[in-house]
Parts: C-alpha cells; sequence; structure tokens
C-alpha cells in the first residue's frame, strides 16, 4: 500500500485531501508563509522595542552584565528575522525552477528554527526588562516560569496531540 501511495498521482491518503503533489506543496508553502508572516510582525515589534532602548536616558545606567545580555538579544532578533525571511529568499531565488517541494522543506526547517530562536528572545527581552526594572532574581524566575510555559505550549501539548491523532488512526 505504501508503493501506491508512492506512485498515485493524488496524494490523499495521508490526510483525504484530493490533491495533485503540486497543489500539495502550493497548499503547504501557504501555511508556511502565513505562519512565518505571524512570526515575522512579532519578531519586528520586539526588534524595534530592543533597538529603541539603546537611545533611552537610562540605557547609561546599565550594568555590563545588562548590556551584554541587550547586545545578545539585538543579535537575536536579527537572526530570527533573517531565518524567518530566509524561505522567502529562496523561493525567488528558485522561483520557476519546479523546486516548490524543496522549498517548502526548507520553509518547515527555518520556521522550526525561527520557533527556536524566537522563545528564546521572548523569554530573554522578558528576563532582561525584569533585570532592569527588579532585579536578577525576579529576572531568574521569570525566565524559567516563561521557559516552561514555551516548554509546555510548544512542544508538550502538541507531541501529546500527536500522539493522540496517531492513536486514532
Amino acid at each position: 500500500m505504501a508503493a501506491e501511495r508512492d506512485t498515485s498521482p493524488h496524494d490523499d491518503l495521508v490526510d483525504g485531501r484530493d490533491e495533485s503533489p503540486s497543489e500539495r506543496a502550493d497548499r503547504n508553502w501557504s501555511e508556511v508563509l502565513q505562519e512565518l508572516r505571524v512570526m515575522q510582525t512579532g519578531t519586528q515589534i520586539l526588534t524595534g522595542f530592543l533597538l529603541a532602548l539603546a537611545f533611552q536616558p537610562a540605557f547609561a545606567d546599565l550594568s555590563d552584565g545588562q548590556r551584554g545580555l541587550y547586545l545578545a538579544l539585538v543579535i537575536f532578533s536579527a537572526l530570527t528575522s533573517i531565518v524567518a525571511l530566509a524561505p522567502v529568499a529562496l523561493h525567488r531565488f528558485l522561483f520557476r525552477q519546479r523546486a516548490k517541494k524543496e522549498v517548502v522543506a526548507y520553509g518547515h526547517a527555518a520556521l522550526v528554527t525561527s520557533l527556536v530562536t524566537v522563545s528564546v528572545l521572548l523569554v530573554g527581552v522578558v528576563g532582561f526588562v525584569f533585570d532592569v526594572v527588579v532585579d536578577a532574581g525576579a529576572a531568574t524566575v521569570a525566565v524559567i516560569a516563561l521557559g516552561l510555559v514555551v516548554v509546555v505550549l510548544w512542544l508538550v501539548a502538541p507531541a501529546v496531540m500527536r500522539i493522540r491523532v496517531r492513536s486514532r488512526r
């Protein structure tokens, strides 16, 4: 049966959709782009926030450690944007080369990588703000708490749902 699935002109055995491999790749690319758009908006807002901080009068009062963390967060912000935009650049580069399946796979990998970098960025920004506003102890608590929320909502809950979906098949 798996051999039939691989040679079938319509790959509708996986999720019940009657679509060709090209149609599936187009749909998957649209889904990847939509997810990247959502992530990119949040990343742009965080980047703007971080860049504006350096021009605030209180920035001069930061400790060397806080400045180091700030710069690391700026780098993570830029890295997240670069990785999130990489599939778009690849798509432009391979436009009309009949490589949609490869572009979708690359987009998926970039999206997963972006989720990792954006989670570090989000948790780091909150930790930075807590460190500046309260103290390092409060920052540690906030980072651990948010890190756990990310792990539960972005890894544990999806893994549990995936197991439940597979067990229904």
